[in-house]
């Protein structure tokens, strides 16, 4: 559970109320500002109510545990947990939020039979008190770095408990913390239960007087990716036993890299290899087409892979459990340009793929740097050359690539653990 040195009154804080009258202002401008990023693809526009505030749904009967994820990478974190849940406490209503618009897709196909989705509410003062008076949560689960001031005091207001899980705090977020100390401790300690997911969060936790005990990463737990049976048959029947190299989750920037080095490995190690690039966003197909200066095959136009395929371009979502079951190695996106940080490499490590990763993947440090660590299911590509080197010799050799997707398998295997202790600290804050 969570303890603080000293219990800090969120309403004797004077930052946390110029946020309350901030918040109410800006509120004001808040339905058009939602309409102009509907316009631009950034909002549902059928859906804009929810961010207002207004459910489209009725509240069941009965408790209620409220899992708020921002975007696709912590909602895929958080499908674990909310599965858990809703098999050990099926007497419970589940509502998952997030606030993104390919997040909302993802959790519209993973959710648990019966567990409801809903935009979150953008945190002013009316719209936070319009969506909690509506669905009165008795537990509320934020995860990594949601911290909401209008919808988590009003929530503890109305009894609630709240738990932030898999909390990520980097330094730069601790930094611009330590601007307003006593409003931060105030806020956190409205919390119940914190679990940092590494070592260096709960650290900066403790500057603003939280100590967690325990830790909890999300991104460590879970089941491998879902696929369709008969996409994958469809897929293998095409490709046949050609090998193959996944580029998952690129970023602008990336593709023009990753097509040269495959080039070379291609070259000289194996002419009938095929690239599969999945870029993270499908939206920017225009671009990766540019970066692939060259015949290529692309999935949304229903594009088939022949004989003479060396590029197939996956613009699809929830779709990276199939190619990974494709490939002989993947190539893990947001790690080699900076300010991205990179993506999950136990997502390819569940299914025994081994991963290549760039220099900057620093968002799963810890785990990369465990898996760099003897053969554990991936390897570092500092430059293009190494990145070539690492892909050709996936790909001459099979039984190296084997050896090291069992590395990672293990790994994966090994961290699930931790969710069976978090679940321990969870349920005395249960309804």
């Amino acid at each position: 559970m969570i303890r603080v040195l000293a219990k800090p009154d969120p309403d004797r804080s004077l930052v946390l109320t110029l946020y309350r009258w901030g918040t109410a202002l800006i509120g004001l401008f808040v339905p058009a500002l939602l309409r102009a990023r509907a316009r631009r693809g950034k909002e549902d526009p059928a859906r804009l109510d929810e961010r207002l505030g207004r459910a489209s749904r009725p509240r069941p009967p009965g408790g209620l545990v409220w899992v708020h994820s921002v975007s696709v990478g912590e909602s895929q974190s958080v499908l674990p947990l909310i599965e858990r849940l809703a098999r050990q406490r099926p007497d419970l209503t589940i509502l998952s939020t997030s606030a993104t618009v390919t997040a909302a897709a993802l959790l519209a196909r993973r959710l648990p039979p019966g567990v409801m989705h809903q935009y979150v509410p953008v945190d002013t003062p009316a719209i936070s008190r319009r969506f909690l008076d509506h669905w009165r949560p008795d537990l509320v689960i934020l995860v990594e770095g949601e911290i909401w001031p209008n919808l988590m005091l009003g929530a503890r207001t109305r009894g609630a408990r709240l738990a932030l899980l898999s909390a990520r705090i980097t330094e730069k977020t601790a930094a611009g913390w330590a601007r307003a100390p006593g409003a931060v401790a105030a806020l956190l300690s409205s919390l119940d239960l914190v679990l940092p997911q590494d070592a260096a969060s709960g650290e900066r936790l403790a500057r603003f007087a939280v100590h967690a005990a325990g830790a909890l990463n999300l991104k460590l737990v879970g089941e491998a990716l879902p696929f369709d049976v008969a996409e994958l048959e469809a897929l293998r029947r095409q490709i046949g036993d050609r090998p193959v190299v996944l580029a998952a989750s690129t970023h602008a920037g990336e593709e023009s890299m990753i097509i040269r080095a495959f080039r070379t490995a291609r070259a000289l190690q194996a002419p009938d290899a095929l690239l599969i690039l999945a870029p993270r966003h499908p939206e920017r197909l225009s671009q990766v087409l540019e970066a692939a200066d060259g015949p290529c095959a692309v999935r949304s136009r229903g594009e088939p892979i022949t004989d003479q395929t060396d590029l197939y371009i996956a613009d699809s979502l929830g779709e990276l459990g199939l190619f990974y079951r494709m490939a002989q190695v993947a190539v893990l996106g947001g790690s080699l340009v900076e300010d991205i940080g990179g993506h999950n490499p136990l997502e390819a490590a569940r299914l025994g793929t081994p991963v290549i990763a760039g220099p900057f993947a620093f968002n799963f440090a810890e785990i990369y740097q465990a898996m760099f660590e003897d053969g554990q299911g991936a390897l570092l590509a500092a430059e293009e050359r190494a990145l070539a080197g690492h892909m050709g010799r996936c790909l001459a050799d099979a039984s190296y690539s084997r050896r090291l997707g069992q590395g990672g398998l293990a790994f994966a295997s090994g961290a699930a653990a931790s969710l069976d202790q978090a679940m321990t600290r969870l349920e005395p804050l249960l309804p």
